[in-house]
């Protein structure tokens, strides 16, 4: 009898640690199995040099959504951004293509604007900026094009 209660207290430290197991993968894979409430807003860039799915989207540096797909069409890319429903965006915000330090990953920075009227799902963002390409900068400066 004594050995049957050791093998049940084990079994279920067992099972309790592939639960907690489970929970860590899921948050730190950031999976979602509940269904995160998102909508949807395109951007058109000119150029995504080094943006990725899945990429974060910021307002004032606070993660507010994700880059859900990245797609040519008429030689510019739109770029469809699955940003919380909480977050409302201004007609007039104005999406960026920034970099995390000086050769970090990409990320895109949206600067709300200060219209009343807000996007509604499957609107697009007018105002973008393009990512700095860092090599043609300092190819420039190398090869003295830069004007004083």
């Amino acid at each position: 009898m004594r050995k049957f209660n050791v093998e049940i207290a084990v079994g279920i430290f067992v099972f309790f640690g592939i639960l907690c197991l489970a929970y860590i993968s899921v948050k730190f894979g950031k999976v979602s199995l509940l269904g995160d409430h998102y909508y949807p807003v395109n951007a058109v860039f000119s150029t995504v040099k080094g943006l990725k799915k899945d990429t974060m989207v910021e307002i004032a540096g606070v993660e507010v959504g994700k880059v859900e797909d990245i797609k040519l069409v008429n030689y510019e890319a739109v770029v469809k951004l699955m940003i919380r429903d909480d977050i409302a965006l201004q007609e007039d915000a104005i999406a960026s293509i920034r970099t995390k330090g000086l050769m970090g990953e990409k990320y895109i920075e949206i600067a709300p604007g200060g219209s009343d009227s807000v996007l509604k799902p499957g609107d697009s963002i007018h105002e973008t900026e393009p990512p700095i390409d860092l090599e043609k900068l300092i190819g420039n400066f190398v090869f003295g094009k830069v004007k004083d």
